[in-house]
């Protein structure tokens, strides 16, 4: 879903608020970085008083809400690097992780058709997961644990490149602003997906974090 830039990166719109580490990358190669959060995160109360099987957990979100509600889970089943490593820090045993859902699902379906688990997720998460678990007669329960909320800004301004984190992120950017010819970073392919068709200038990291997609923002401001 990518195409030689046509000019180097020097200047940027990050639709979410980075970490200082996380901007020094962009920094030291002399990009303006302009910031706001097009989306706000709202936990919300569950029944914690349960052990888990079989958890999948899909986003940093998640995984935060369950650390914090002390849930107990005998197996994590995750996707993403940062949400593995999150995990692991507060001792959670992984027995999969898997870069995106749909290899998760494809994972699960091939190694553990048997097996029942428990999805916990947020309001917008997507169907391909819980389809696809489905669809092979697999026992699957959901449980939001917190709401995606957009925060949509008009943003005034010029920019070389859009960084995108999440499908509502670009929904959410898209109710005060349009896009032009300005150069879109998606940090994976379901965020890529959820940019309007006619929009062909995307490029998208081999590994979705946020930290790879910064690299490769840098990369093309030397071009």
């Amino acid at each position: 879903m990518s195409q030689k830039l046509k000019m180097p990166i020097k200047s940027i719109l990050s639709t979410k608020t980075l970490y200082k580490e996380q901007k020094a990358i962009l920094s030291k190669a002399n990009i303006q970085v302009t910031e706001y959060n097009a989306i706000a995160i709202n936990f919300v109360d569950f029944d914690s008083e349960m052990i888990v099987e079989n958890a999948i957990i899909t986003s940093q979100n998640a995984a935060k809400a369950i650390i914090d509600n002390k849930v107990v889970i005998k197996n994590c089943f995750c996707v993403g690097e940062k949400t593995m490593a999150f995990l692991e820090e507060y001792g959670q045993n992984v027995s999969k992780m898997k870069l995106y859902a749909s290899d998760l699902a494809h994972y699960i379906v091939k190694y553990h058709k048997k097996e029942t688990f428990t999805f916990f997720c947020g309001n917008l998460r997507h169907d391909i997961l819980p389809d696809t678990l489905k669809e092979n007669k697999i026992g699957l329960k959901e449980i939001t644990v917190y709401n995606t909320i957009p925060a949509p800004q008009k943003i005034e301004g010029q920019f070389d490149a859009i960084l995108f984190y999440s499908p509502s992120g670009v929904s959410s950017y898209l109710i005060e602003n349009s896009i032009t010819n300005e150069t879109l970073f998606c940090i994976g392919k379901t965020t890529a997906e959820a940019i309007p068709e006619q929009t062909k200038n995307i490029v998208i990291p081999s590994s979705p974090t946020i930290e790879n997609l910064l690299h490769l923002v840098v990369k093309h401001s030397k071009k």
